[in-house]
């Protein structure tokens, strides 16, 4: 666990933070011959540096999955450009990790041969892949689980172990879609301590989707609100709370109840729209609005 005085060093370090990942008026759509039916996301722009932990939060189907998918090059903008310390991302992807909700690991594979992967098809000798895997797992508290393979894990372990993998490769820049969503509450507290402690510990760049404020609020420097689809950034919210935060603290409450109303308005806009849409089509609904 990280005591306050180490986080409040560990947030006021700006000078050792250079530009690292970067969208520049990035737009989505999957259809480019009728962008405006399938626009997914409209002119993002975001600056994620070196050691920052930043959340990401918006209405379901806002695209902020999407977004993680184009930051790590799994798809291609549309517009814009996404740039990995002002060069092109196609030239450092590698620095690049993605944790997802649903862990992505091998069940044929046991633990360490999960977080050896990477490693292994980057052409890292058998060596430096046991000794690095040996180092991560003690470190991450799985050195005992080593030989298990993922059906034997509880939910939080088999997170922490697709952590651990993304931590073997090297990665500088941690995506993470909702990784703790399958969790249960009292689990997934304890992931959120955990992050925290390997954000400390590895020094990385972390953007974190969630659809729960708690969750960004308890972790993040920096939270950005996002818009019903199309998805664009609307505000972005700089988390003044000393670390460990406390979600009975008057001004954490204060930015909760912002970001709820937020997300409340935006979903609300999303069903509306939604809503004219199918009516232009000539479809008659049935569905209750939401109230």
């Amino acid at each position: 666990m990280l005591t306050e005085s180490e986080c409040l060093e560990r947030v006021e370090r700006p000078d050792v933070r250079t530009m690292g990942l970067e969208c520049r008026h990035v737009g989505f759509s999957w259809d480019v011959e009728s962008p405006d039916s399938s626009e997914v996301l409209r002119d993002i722009s975001l600056q994620l540096k070196k050691g920052e932990f930043v959340s990401v939060i918006g209405p379901s189907g806002c695209g902020k999955s999407t977004l993680l998918s184009l930051l790590c090059g799994l798809l291609t903008p549309t517009s814009g450009k996404i740039l990995i310390e002002g060069k092109q991302i196609d030239d450092h992807r590698k620095k690049v990790g993605m944790v997802f909700q649903d862990y992505g690991l091998f069940p044929w594979l046991t633990v360490e041969n999960n977080v050896q992967f990477g490693m292994r098809m980057n052409g890292v000798n058998k060596a430096e892949r046991k000794a690095k895997t040996l180092e991560i797992l003690t470190k991450v508290g799985l050195l005992a689980a080593k030989k298990k393979y993922p059906h034997e894990l509880s939910g939080g372990m088999k997170q922490r172990v697709s952590i651990a993998r993304v931590l073997a490769n090297n990665s500088q820049y941690l995506l993470m879609d909702e990784p703790f969503g399958a969790l249960d509450q009292q689990t997934r507290l304890i992931m959120q301590r955990f992050l925290l402690d390997i954000w400390k510990q590895f020094n990385k760049a972390i953007l974190f989707v969630t659809h729960q404020v708690e969750e960004a609020l308890m972790q993040s420097e920096r939270v950005i609100l996002m818009t019903a689809r199309p998805g664009t950034f609307i505000e972005e919210i700089r988390v003044d709370l000393p670390y460990p935060r406390e979600a009975t603290n008057r001004k954490f409450n204060d930015y909760r109840v912002h970001i709820a109303a937020h997300l409340e308005r935006e979903v609300l806009k999303g069903f509306e729209e939604q809503e004219q849409l199918l009516l232009s089509r000539g479809y008659a609904l049935s569905l209750d609005r939401p109230t």
